[in-house]
């Protein structure tokens, strides 16, 4: 198909371009030839009379013509795929559909899991990919690489809609044979221990709990740097370190480790868990669909009450 001399078919290759910036690694992205996408490659330069993509040195690099043309064209494959995948009625049971959702292994087990459940009753078709919460996960969004984000309400895009799917808590978690602290956490005890600290990503991004403590000017000593949330509380045991997380995993984990759960010492923000999808989305029957799963699982999901939060003292 033409549109203004242009044929529609070379604006996949040209996301392809302009995003591997390689023209072998854009070939094997679009499943053509090396020779195929050079050609395609020429085709464009003559449409748009810019050179696209250039050589410098060892690397390839946008023109500027090609850096304006890189999101653009990226919404508008997106919007093409959105308006394409729309149905005049959504068959649940029948439907055949890949989902991919960018989501913490804190939520995993509140969420991922009893969606599965549902998921292999009602629609046994759809499958889900998850991809961890660590860096770009907007970015991730906005291009279409993810199809929905679970996300702390303060990293939600400004861009694209997003729901409250659910609140939960910070709690302080320790060894059950941790002699340093009693019945309660007190804040020089806090300071006093070694801790576990979450950061997620390369290079590693603190976390909600992280920041809040850095914010506040509570200084701690890290003892051990995590790259994920499921590994806190086995760390914590048989020594005297102390790692805050969100009351769900602290109790889950309390089940399963010999370890006990305890207010902060100090005042803790609300987590308010969000998912969030791309815009062109909003109206996808199947996609729509998925949302009202997940809204469904978190809202039958107990939120537990904090951990002693009326011994918390406020900060000032």
């Amino acid at each position: 198909m033409r549109f203004n001399r242009l044929d529609l078919n070379l604006l996949v290759a040209l996301d392809a371009l302009l995003d591997e910036k390689k023209t072998t690694a854009a070939a094997q992205r679009i499943s053509v030839s090396q020779s195929a996408i050079s050609g395609m490659l020429a085709r464009l330069r003559l449409y748009f009379e810019d050179d696209l993509l250039v050589q410098v040195g060892r690397q390839m690099e946008l023109t500027p013509l090609g850096r304006d043309l890189a999101d653009p064209v990226r919404q508008l494959l997106l919007q093409i795929q959105a308006t394409v995948a729309i149905r005049p009625a959504l068959s649940i049971a029948t439907e055949q559909r890949h989902f991919r959702i960018t989501i913490s292994d804190y939520a995993i087990p509140i969420l991922i899991a009893p969606l599965v459940k549902r998921l292999q009753t009602l629609a046994p078709l759809i499958t889900i990919e998850l991809r961890p919460q660590i860096e770009n996960t907007g970015q991730n969004l906005r291009r279409g690489e993810t199809e929905l984000s679970i996300v702390p309400e303060d990293y939600v895009d400004p861009e694209h809609p997003h729901e409250l799917l659910f609140e939960d808590t910070y709690s302080s978690v320790v060894w059950d044979g941790n002699a340093e602290v009693g019945a309660t956490l007190d804040l020089d005890t806090f300071q006093r221990c070694g801790h576990v600290s979450p950061h997620l990503g390369r290079p590693g991004a603190p976390t909600v709990a992280e920041r809040h403590f850095a914010e506040n000017n509570i200084a701690r000593r890290i003892a051990v740097i995590t790259h994920d949330f499921t590994s806190l509380a086995p760390m914590v045991v048989g020594t005297n370190l102390i790692a805050t997380m969100q009351t769900r995993l602290a109790n889950d984990s309390a089940r399963r480790l010999p370890v006990r759960v305890l207010a902060p010492p100090i005042a803790m923000p609300v987590l308010r868990a969000c998912m969030q999808w791309h815009r062109y989305q909003t109206t996808d029957p199947a996609h729509r669909w998925l949302r009202e799963q997940l809204l469904a699982v978190a809202q039958e999901g107990a939120v537990p009450a904090p951990a002693g939060t009326h011994d918390t003292p406020a900060l000032t």
